[in-house]
């Protein structure tokens, strides 16, 4: 998910009949009684609470998994293609390596010095409810922290000064506040059985044949190693093959068509696994039909809408490349921040903003900002065309369920453990609030973001949480506030970057965090997982996720020289950090220029805001084809909001991300999915964690044992971590005079 344009302003996980809801049930007074039949055909209505949960092999395994995938994320994070190693890697080791303790840990119990409390190395089986707890802990984990992107921009490319504690509390306190916003809506989205959160179904099976796919991991996890030396540092070129920009070398037409990193990508594919799994996901998980609309999402915008305005001059698009990150003059040079910026305020000089430029982007780039305004207007549509009467029926009930009949689940949670106590979540609320106020108004103001700024946040965040939270219960769409959130505060509080991405976090990750961890606490409750042990894990796993992802930013950023600078790096260097030069330059629209100057009369992109009337209109023809034509299946699954969002990864994300990720989703999704059903079911996303994890495991150790000691690959042309397109990136223009491009 990419942010600096736009994130992704919804997420869905099930085919749109998966999500349907059966509220016809047999009789209320059955002792198996749950309102929603997917729920009482996935989730076994019994318990053992003899179980142990929070045992020593609980905080082992589940530490490690956390402190490694922490690590392993952040450390890719800065990477040309970004990874993300799921919790599923862990989740299957962990089976085998809980079994393992589970034979050769000695019984023996321990007593803690100067306490009454005993605890055993080992207390029996390996058990279920350890695995669940371990898996929280790797989740926690692999989540990332978003926050680290303003560290990253601050440091790397405004080139300023950031104090660490300012830093690490900033990391800490973004990913905490949402605990608060859980504890207070706990009741309605955990404790109602019309709360079912689509999603944890999947993760309610319990794992079988484990032995089976722990070796079908290892077989897949060391050719992924193995593999990766190739693109990862002998020939890095393979990670994106233009055949159009190898046939016509000196013509910058053909490789504006066939670039898969700076242009449409037509005939351009990679040899590179964390070429097709970089920014737009997993394709191996990602339904078949999710990525019909993604395709043709992509198709519609690269193909159609990107050559007709490009190649008709909109918005002055032939000054500047058809494809690009970077913000622009109107000279169609790089838009120079500092003759805008005051050098001691950090904020928008306007003298020499008036006396310099407007703010222009590639035509791609314009798009992707409309398309996201679209994406969130057509979602709200979508959910309210679609899930409408579900979401007002299941919270009617909720509500008149809130102190009336339990289902089993919660009758079982009430009698055998005690919840934890509202006061928990409060005093963490107050002391994370303080600590955010000491981060954004401590340290001399570094963040720019005033107290009265953090309380607005923070009152989005509580003001959204439980619509959001009841959308994504009961239909598994989470609508994204991340465009609000810096819309307005770019009106409010313009002239200021960090302010701006400060106050995206605080308002959009604290609501996300919140509903992550009420989503932990709905499958703890259906998998009988102790609440306070529930509680406790993810706390902890929180605090030490969010400390290893901030030492692994800290210690790259501060060690590899010229990090995410491309000018400055060495060939074939892949610390170009992608999704954090988004980041930055969303800075500089949102934050130094702001809205007011980029979406109104005031700026060239004014007429963008008509995109949000268009996207609010566009699910409504789908919808009524659908009731017309009841029988014809395809209709129902044609997908607005996904269709308009597609690209809304671009950038980071570039066209040969996307041609990959579609060929590998069609043919996992579509073909092995219905020819190979049995083997697909039981193997693909073992396969998928597989090959991030060989990926990922290679390339730390290529990095530790060559790369931090300035020993390069090969110094031959495949060297090169591009794809040899370099006059993709040119203006076509009369007149823009552009280093090593031709002028017109």
């Amino acid at each position: 998910m990419a942010d600096g344009n736009v994130e992704e302003a919804f997420r869905t996980s099930n085919e749109p009949e998966k999500n349907r809801v059966d509220l016809e049930i047999e009789d209320e007074d059955d002792e198996n009684y749950h309102p929603i039949e997917q729920v009482r055909l996935t989730v076994p209505p019994t318990d053992d609470p003899s179980l142990p949960a929070l045992t020593f092999r609980t905080w082992f395994l589940g530490l490690l998994s956390c402190v490694l995938l922490s690590f392993l994320n952040q450390f890719f994070g800065y990477r040309q293609n970004n990874i993300s190693i799921s919790a599923v890697a862990a989740q299957i080791i962990t089976l085998a390596m809980g079994n393992f303790m589970a034979r050769v840990l000695p019984e023996k119990k321990f007593t803690v010095p100067v306490t009454k409390w005993k605890f055993s190395l080992n207390p029996g089986p390996f058990n279920l409810k350890e695995h669940v707890l371990i898996t929280i802990f790797a989740n926690c984990g692999a989540s990332g922290v978003y926050a680290l992107s303003i560290v990253t921009i601050v440091k790397a490319f405004y080139h300023r000064q950031l104090h660490p504690f300012a830093a690490w509390l900033l990391a800490q306190t973004t990913q905490m506040l949402g605990y608060g916003w859980a504890g207070i809506f706990r009741q309605v989205l955990v404790d109602s059985p019309y709360m079912w959160w689509p999603e944890n179904m999947i993760a309610t099976y319990g794992p079988k044949g484990g032995l089976s796919r722990l070796q079908f991991f290892l077989i897949v996890f060391v050719s992924s190693f193995a593999y990766y030396i190739i693109p990862a540092y002998f020939f890095p070129s393979i990670s994106a093959i233009s055949v159009l920009c190898l046939i016509w070398k000196d013509s910058i037409f053909p490789q504006q068509l066939g670039s898969g990193l700076h242009g449409m990508g037509i005939g351009s594919f990679s040899l590179d696994w964390s070429a097709v799994v970089s920014f737009i996901g997993n394709p191996i998980s990602t339904p078949a039909f999710a990525i019909v609309n993604v395709l043709v999402g992509f198709f519609l915008v690269m193909y159609v809408m990107t050559p007709l305005t490009y190649y008709n001059n909109v918005y002055s698009a032939k000054k500047f490349p058809i494809f690009s990150p970077h913000t622009f003059d109107q000279n169609g040079q790089t838009y120079n921040i500092s003759r805008v910026l005051n050098s001691e305020s950090f904020d928008l000089n306007m003298a020499g903003y008036e006396g310099y430029s407007k703010l222009y982007l590639s035509v791609l780039f314009a798009f992707t900002y409309g398309l996201g305004f679209a994406s969130l207007a057509a979602t709200i549509t979508h959910v309210g065309l679609y899930h409408g009467k579900t979401i007002w029926s299941l919270w009617s009930k909720a509500k008149r369920n809130l102190h009336g009949k339990q289902d089993v689940h919660t009758r079982i949670m009430k009698k055998n453990y005690e919840t934890v106590p509202n006061w928990w979540f409060y005093a963490i609320l107050v002391l994370v609030f303080c600590l955010s106020l000491y981060a954004i108004e401590g340290f001399n103001r570094q963040l720019q973001l005033p107290w009265w700024g953090l309380v607005m946040a923070c009152g989005m965040a509580l003001f959204f949480t439980l619509p959001v939270g009841i959308i994504q219960a009961t239909t598994n769409q989470q609508i994204g506030l991340n465009i609000i959130t810096e819309m307005v505060i770019g009106y409010v509080y313009p002239g200021r970057p960090l302010a701006n991405v400060a106050f995206k976090t605080y308002g959009y990750i604290s609501m996300t965090q919140a509903l992550s961890f009420i989503s932990d606490f709905k499958l703890g409750h259906y998998m009988k997982i102790p609440p306070k042990s529930m509680f406790l894990v993810q706390l902890v796993g929180t605090l030490v996720a969010s400390s290893v992802y901030f030492s692994t930013a800290w210690w790259l950023l501060t060690t590899v020289e010229h990090i995410c600078d491309k000018t400055k790096l060495p060939l074939g260097s892949p610390w170009t950090c992608p999704g954090d030069e988004v980041f930055y330059n969303a800075s500089i629209i949102w934050g130094v220029i702001g809205p007011m100057r980029m979406f109104t009369s005031k700026g060239v992109y004014g007429n963008l805001n008509w995109w949000f009337l268009a996207g609010g209109l566009a699910p409504i023809p789908a919808y009524l084809l659908g009731r017309k034509y009841p029988d014809k299946k395809w209709i129902r699954l044609i997908n607005v909001p996904l269709i308009l969002g597609a690209t809304m990864s671009m950038p980071p994300a570039r066209a040969v991300n996307y041609i990959m990720w579609g060929v590998v989703g069609i043919y996992f999704n579509m073909y092995l999915f219905r020819v190979h059903k049995k083997w697909w079911a039981r193997n693909a996303y073992v396969l998928a964690a597989a090959l991030n994890a060989g990926i990922a495991f290679l390339a730390v150790l290529l990095y530790f044992t060559l790369q931090s000691y300035d020993v390069a690959g090969p110094d031959w042309w495949g060297l090169d971590n591009d794809d040899h397109c370099p006059l993709a990136s040119c203006p076509t223009a009369p007149g823009v005079v552009v280093e090593g491009c031709p002028v017109f």
